[in-house]
């Protein structure tokens, strides 16, 4: 529940001071893709988990990823590209047996250590940075604004594009509609 700092203007002398309670824990999980599709704007499509610290809670399973990739794929409406960090979630055996059991999805790794390559980790950057000096007082005002700045992403997508051009890796075979 700790904000992320970031900077801000106050008059001068005067130093900026954001209370935050730090009662409770709880956590945000994010799971999200970037989606190109041929003639089609990018999308950003994402699962949000709240963990309130209640036993037995863990972070992405399998089967939250398989409803996020699943998801993806009806949207889209055909076969998907996933190409991924090497998170372990990403690589274990029951995530190669799920990817196995369908037949849409061809996979491919991002070279180990290399954030710089994928484009999510820009997503995750800028919703921190949209989020710094804001200090919600629950699980749940934090949940809703990480809800509305990734709605405000999904409808700009240029931004999207950006995060993907940022990367410097290129997209062929894609063409976009403004």
């Amino acid at each position: 529940m700790r904000p992320p700092k970031a900077r801000t203007w106050s008059r001068r002398g005067c130093t900026p001071v954001i209370t935050v309670t730090g009662k409770g824990s709880g956590r945000v999980s994010i799971a999200g893709l970037l989606c190109l599709r041929a003639g089609h704007r990018t999308r950003l499509i994402y699962r949000m988990l709240l963990y309130r610290g209640r036993r037995g809670e863990k972070g992405f399973r399998e089967a939250d990823h398989a409803r996020l990739l699943d998801a993806a794929h009806q949207r889209l409406g055909g076969p998907i590209v996933l190409v991924w960090d090497n998170l372990t979630a990403h690589r274990d055996a029951s995530m190669r047996r799920l990817i196995e059991s369908r037949s849409w999805p061809a996979v491919f790794y991002l070279p180990s250590y290399a954030p710089e390559l994928n484009p999510a980790e820009n997503v995750w950057s800028h919703l921190k940075r949209s989020l710094g000096n804001l200090a919600p007082a629950t699980l749940d005002q934090l949940a809703a604004l990480i809800r509305t700045r990734l709605r405000r992403m999904q409808y700009r997508s240029s931004l999207l594009d950006a995060f993907i051009a940022h990367t410097g890796l290129t997209v062929t075979g894609a063409h976009h509609e403004p």
